[in-house]
């Protein structure tokens, strides 16, 4: 369920979308917020002071979509930031602390609903805390996946291609790429993907056939 049903009103719940980088956490997350807006709700949007990519003020998801946002230096800013919120989503969420646990907990349990995004493992493949937690208390969690740069299956994870090994660092495709398993080579890889190729209008092999059908549209 990506979802869930809307509730009445001071029910308050968690949500989660989790995955490797480049599945659309972020651009789910600004769906869901764009739904629940439309909806009448007042929604907030929080994301970690670390996360510097893009606009300052926004939320940008990697297919630059994006919505106003506001920073929190720490886990606890989110329940002073987030008062008179109906919705609080927050992207990043691997970058707080286990502190984030019990804030999203008190915010569900007063009525607000609570969505998140984050990473659920990290370069080396391992849980990204809190995110762990954060998933075994939701109501509702959805999996996300990306597509391996490497061979076009399936991604759930997130190769690191530059010989970093802080586990945290903040980049984008400079610094990761999305892997399939059998793909995935852990804690440092050479780049594998190669350029996307654009997208055209049909993606019919050109015939005789299909030459005259386009003549008769023109």
């Amino acid at each position: 369920m990506l979802e869930p049903t809307i509730l009445p009103h001071n029910v308050g719940w968690i949500e989660v979308i989790c995955g490797g980088m480049f599945s659309g956490k972020t651009e789910e997350l600004i769906r869901r917020a764009r739904r629940a807006h439309i909806a009448g709700q007042t929604v907030v949007i929080v994301k970690p002071s670390i996360d510097v990519r893009y606009k300052q003020d926004h939320v940008v998801s990697h297919n630059a979509t994006s919505l106003p946002s506001i920073i929190a230096e720490t886990a606890d800013q989110i329940v002073l930031l987030t008062g008179n919120a109906d919705v609080v989503c927050i992207d990043e969420a691997q970058f707080f602390d286990n502190r984030l646990i019990e804030v999203v907990t008190t915010l569900a349990n007063d009525g607000k609903r609570v969505i998140l995004a984050g990473l659920d493992m990290d370069y080396m493949g391992r849980p990204f805390e809190p995110m762990p937690h954060l998933l075994a208390i939701a109501e509702y969690v959805t999996k996300l996946h990306a597509i391996c740069a490497e061979s076009g299956m399936i991604a759930n994870f997130s190769q690191r291609i530059v010989d970093k090994t802080d586990r945290v660092l903040v980049g984008e495709t400079d610094s990761y790429e999305p892997r399939a398993r059998h793909c995935f080579r852990p804690p440092v890889d050479s780049r594998k993907g190669r350029p996307i190729k654009p997208m055209i209008g049909s993606i019919l092999p050109k015939t005789q056939e299909n030459e005259e059908e386009s003549e008769n549209y023109d």
